[in-house]
C-alpha cells in the first residue's frame, strides 16, 4: 500500500493525483525484483554566463548514509500521486511528507533531489538496485517488505473502508452487501479484499475497473453517486480528507485491520535508518483535543494551532504549494521557535472568535481588522502585521466613483458584520447621500465582488489591496476613491493570555524589519501589473518576437506547440526576463517553480535561458496530456494555461463546478471559466477539493495570452498555427460568442490522436495502428500506455 498522503505538493496538483492515492494505495506486495521495470527590433539580450547545467544526472549508490553524504546529495522517490492532491484543512501542515523529507535533508546537510517512480514497485525496485535512498510516501508495513528493506517507525495508521454514493446500498456492515458490484483498482490489494468480500456476498459481483490518466478521487465519487449498486474500497485516511470538503458520499464498514504506514530504505543502512527514525520520532508530534494555549503548554506540546480562513490572502493553495500571508508568517514564528505547525481552516459562516475561544486553537488571524469591538469579545491582539485602508469597487458598467462626492445616489451592498458598516455609516454622517445595502449573513464578502462585477450590484467597500488586484485582473471592476485611513490587522489570542503575545509580538517586531516580509506584502497585497498592452505597441511585422524565438522554436517543435503560444505565454509570465524570480520561488523566462522543475528534469536554477524554457514547456507539454479525448484540441490548450498558472487542481475543481452550474466542463470560455471564477466564492470552494482560488487570475492569464497570440499570428503570416481557434475574446467578461473565420490551415499534428488536415475540417479519429502524420511526414509510434510522470523515473 503506497502514497496516501506524500506532500509531493506541486506535482500532485498536475498530475493524476487523488485516484493513484485512492486505487494503487493497496499496491500489491510482489518482489521489486520480478518487475519489469521598444518602437523597433528587440535589442539582442546581453551575454549572461551559462551556468553549468545542473540537470539532475541519477547514479547508483547502495551504500548507507556516510555513502549518502559524501555524494551531498540524498534522493528522496515518491508516487507521482501524492496528498497534496487537496488543500489541508485540519492538519499539522509541517507533518506532510514533503515537508518531513526537505527537513530531514537539511537536518543531515545534504541537498535533496526528488524522483518520481509510476509504481510502488518501481520505487521500490530503484531503492533496492542504488537508484533512490529513501521512500518518503505511505507505506504499508508488510512481512515481506520487512524482510527485503528498512523500514521506519510507523508514522500514521489507516485501514480499508467500504464507500458508495449518497443513495448507495447498505455498506454498514459487508455482510450486508448483498447484490451490488464492488468496483476497484486491478492490481492493488483492494483487490484482494473485493475477492474477499466477494466471497462472503455470492450474489456480489467484483468488477476491476484500470486506470485512466483524467481519474480523480472526485470522478470516482461522482461515479458512485450514479449508480444505487456501486461499492468500491478507499483507504480511510483518504475518506478523513474527502470529508473536509464535500459529504455527497456514505462511508460505511472497515474491511481491514489497522496497517502501519512507514518509510522505506535499503535494507543495508542501519545508520540512515537510525536517523530517519530519531527525526521521525521528534517530528511526529500530536495534540491533545483540550489543551491549554499558554506557551509554556505549547512549547511541551512541541505544536501550535493557528486558526484561519481560506481565502485570497490569509491561506490558500496556488500552483500546488500552500501559501497566503497569514500563512506565511504563522509559519516563520512556528518555524523561528522549533514548532510544529498545526493549521485549522475555520468555515467561513463562523467567527475565529468563537473557535479560538472554544479552545480549537492557540492564535488566530485572517486580515483582521484590530477594533474595539472584537475586543470587548474576549481577545487581545498582537502588534500590527500591516495597516490596510478600505476602499470603493465599483462596477465598470456603471458611472466611474472618482470622490466620495461621487457616491451620492449611489448604493454600497456590504457584507454583514463588518467594520465596512460603520465606514459607509460614517460617510453618511459627514454628508454623503449613499445608500447602505447589508447583505444577508451567508452572502459572502467574495460573492459580494463578484455581483459588482457583474452589475448585480453598484460598488462595495473591500480592502484597498483587494480593490486594486480585483480591478487590475477584471476590466468589469473600477477602483475608486479611499474611505478610511490605513486600519491596523493582527492576529488574536484569548484575553489575558501574555506569555504567548509576548513571543508573537517579539516575532513580529523583527519581521516587519526584514526584506522577505517586504517582499511579501508586495506580492499578496500590491497588484500584477503585466499586461499586453506594453508588448502589442512595440510589436512590427518581420521583427523578431522575443530575444529568444530560436530557443523556443526548438522547445516548441519538440512539444507540438505552437511557438508563438509560448512566447506569449513567457511575456505573461516574465517579460522577456530571464532571471525573474517571484517571491514564491519561480524561476526563469517561464517562472516555474523548483519542485516543478525537478521532477520535469531541471533543477533549479532556471536563470539560463535555454534552462528556463525547456522546463516550461515540458511542464506545459505534461499538462495538456491530464486531460480526456472528449477535451478538443483548442480548450485543451486553454485548460492547460489556466492548469500552468493556478494548479492543475483549481482546473479539476472548475470543471466539476461547472458541470454542477449546468455548464460546459469541456469547454473553457464562457464555461470553465465562469466557473473558475466562482470558486473565489465560499459557498462554492467549500466544496472544492483545493478550495479557495483567485479565479480572476488564470481567466485574465488566458485571456490575456489568448490576445498576445494572435497578434503575433497576424503578425507572422508565414507560419501556420497548430490549431484553429474557434473562440476570440474580446473582453473579460466570460460570454458566448459565434466562431470566427480561422487563421491559416493547421499543419498535420501528431498530437491527442488526430490527423488535422485544414483548419476548417472537423477532426479525423485515427484509425487503430495508424501512425499520426506530421507536416515533416510521420510521427513516432506512441505507446497507448498511461503516461508516466515527468522526470527521472519517466
Amino acid at each position: 500500500m503506497v502514497e496516501k498522503h506524500s506532500h509531493s505538493i506541486l506535482l500532485s496538483t498536475i498530475i493524476v493525483a487523488a485516484i493513484t492515492l485512492l486505487f494503487t494505495a493497496g499496491c500489491e506486495n510482489r518482489d521489486p525484483n520480478n518487475e519489469k521495470t521598444g518602437a523597433r527590433a528587440l535589442k539582442t539580450p546581453r551575454e549572461y554566463h551559462v551556468e553549468k547545467d545542473t540537470r539532475f544526472e541519477n547514479y547508483t549508490e547502495s551504500g548507507d548514509l556516510k555513502a549518502i553524504k559524501k555524494r551531498g546529495t540524498i534522493r528522496f522517490i515518491t508516487l507521482a500521486a501524492n496528498e497534496g492532491d487537496l488543500l489541508p484543512r485540519a492538519a499539522i501542515v509541517t507533518q506532510l511528507h514533503y515537508e518531513l523529507a526537505t527537513d530531514l535533508a537539511k537536518r543531515l546537510k545534504l541537498t535533496p533531489r526528488w524522483l518520481a517512480a509510476a509504481s510502488p514497485e518501481q520505487a521500490l525496485q530503484m531503492i533496492q538496485s542504488g537508484r533512490a535512498d529513501v521512500f518518503t510516501g505511505n507505506l504499508t508495513r508488510t512481512k515481506q517488505r520487512e524482510q527485503k528493506f528498512a523500514l521506519s517507525e510507523t508514522i500514521t495508521r489507516s485501514r480499508q473502508q467500504l464507500v458508495s454514493g449518497v443513495n448507495g446500498p447498505d455498506i454498514s456492515n459487508p455482510s450486508k452487501l448483498g447484490d451490488v458490484i464492488i468496483s476497484v483498482m486491478e492490481g492493488s490489494t483492494y483487490a484482494a479484499t473485493a475477492e474477499e468480500l466477494q466471497r462472503k456476498n455470492p450474489t456480489a459481483r467484483m468488477e476491476m475497473r484500470a486506470l485512466q490518466p483524467d481519474d480523480t478521487v472526485d470522478n470516482i465519487l461522482d461515479s458512485l453517486n450514479q449508480s444505487n449498486n456501486l461499492v468500491t474500497v478507499i483507504d480511510s485516511n483518504i475518506v478523513e480528507g474527502v470529508k473536509s470538503y464535500r459529504d455527497d458520499f456514505k462511508t460505511g464498514a472497515f474491511v481491514s485491520e489497522e496497517e502501519d504506514i512507514v518509510w522505506a530504505m535499503r535494507k543495508d543502512s542501519p545508520e540512515l535508518k537510525l536517523r530517519i527514525n530519531n527525526f521521525l520520532t521528534r517530528k511526529m508530534v500530536t495534540v491533545p483535543k483540550e489543551r491549554k494555549a499558554d506557551w509554556a503548554t505549547i512549547k511541551k506540546s512541541r505544536v501550535i494551532r493557528f486558526l484561519t480562513y481560506n481565502g485570497p490572502t490569509s491561506y490558500f493553495m496556488w500552483k500546488g504549494v500552500l501559501m497566503g500571508f497569514d500563512y506565511d508568517l504563522a509559519k516563520k514564528f512556528a518555524d523561528k521557535h522549533d514548532l510544529e505547525l498545526e493549521l485549522v481552516v475555520v468555515p467561513h459562516d463562523e467567527a475565529l472568535i468563537d473557535w479560538l475561544k472554544a479552545g480549537r486553537g492557540d492564535f488566530a488571524g485572517a486580515s483582521t481588522t484590530i477594533t474595539d469591538q472584537r475586543k470587548s469579545q474576549g481577545v487581545d491582539f498582537s502588534i500590527p502585521y500591516i495597516a490596510m485602508p478600505e476602499q470603493i469597487l465599483s462596477s465598470s458598467s456603471k458611472p466611474p466613483i472618482h470622490s466620495l462626492q461621487d457616491l451620492n445616489g449611489r448604493t454600497l451592498t456590504l457584507r454583514a458584520f463588518t467594520i465596512f458598516e460603520d465606514i459607509a455609516k460614517s460617510l453618511q454622517k459627514s454628508g454623503i447621500q449613499v445608500k447602505i445595502e447589508i447583505a444577508a449573513p451567508e452572502v459572502s464578502y467574495e460573492r459580494i465582488v463578484n455581483m459588482v462585477a457583474e452589475g448585480e450590484a453598484d460598488a462595495t467597500i473591500v480592502d484597498a489591496s483587494a480593490a486594486e488586484v480585483s480591478a487590475s485582473l477584471r476590466d468589469e471592476l473600477l477602483a475608486g476613491p479611499l474611505v478610511s485611513g490605513p486600519l491596523p490587522q493582527g492576529w488574536m489570542v484569548i484575553k489575558g493570555n501574555e506569555s504567548l503575545l509576548k513571543k508573537m509580538n517579539a516575532f513580529l517586531t523583527r519581521y516587519k524589519k526584514s526584506s522577505e516580509y517586504a517582499k511579501k506584502v508586495g506580492f499578496y497585497f500590491k497588484p500584477n501589473k503585466q499586461g499586453t498592452e506594453k508588448i502589442l505597441a512595440r510589436l512590427r511585422p518581420g521583427e523578431a518576437l522575443s530575444p529568444y524565438d530560436k530557443l523556443v522554436k526548438q522547445s516548441a517543435s519538440e512539444h507540438e506547440f505552437d511557438w508563438r503560444l509560448i512566447v506569449a505565454q513567457m511575456w505573461q509570465e516574465s517579460s522577456f526576463n530571464p532571471k525573474a524570480e517571484s517571491p514564491v520561488g519561480a524561476q526563469g523566462l517561464l517562472q516555474v517553480m523548483p519542485r516543478t522543475a525537478e521532477e520535469v528534469g531541471y533543477p533549479p536554477p532556471l536563470f539560463e535561458p535555454v534552462r528556463g524554457i525547456k522546463a516550461g514547456v515540458k511542464y506545459l507539454d505534461w499538462i495538456r496530456n491530464r486531460f480526456p479525448g472528449n477535451v478538443n484540441l483548442e480548450n485543451r490548450l486553454w485548460f492547460s494555461l489556466a492548469a500552468y498558472n493556478a494548479g492543475i487542481g483549481h482546473l479539476y475543481d472548475a470543471q466539476r463546478t461547472a458541470k454542477a452550474l449546468n455548464l460546459d466542463p469541456n469547454v473553457w470560455f464562457d464555461n470553465v471559466e465562469v466557473a473558475m471564477l466562482k470558486l473565489s466564492e465560499p459557498r462554492y470552494f467549500k466544496n472544492a477539493r483545493y478550495g479557495f482560488v483567485r479565479g480572476a487570475e488564470p481567466v485574465q492569464y488566458v485571456r490575456n495570452i489568448s490576445k498576445l497570440y494572435r497578434a503575433y499570428t497576424a503578425l507572422t503570416p508565414g507560419e501556420v498555427a497548430l490549431i484553429r481557434l474557434l473562440y476570440h475574446p474580446q473582453t473579460t467578461q466570460p460570454r458566448h460568442s459565434a466562431p470566427i473565420p480561422p487563421f491559416r490551415p493547421s499543419v498535420l499534428s501528431c498530437q491527442y490522436g488526430y490527423l488535422r488536415p485544414s483548419g476548417d475540417a472537423q477532426p479525423r479519429p485515427l484509425q487503430a495502428g495508424m501512425l499520426r502524420q506530421s507536416a515533416d511526414g510521420f510521427c513516432r509510434p506512441q505507446s497507448t500506455a498511461t503516461p508516466a510522470p515527468p522526470g527521472p523515473a519517466r
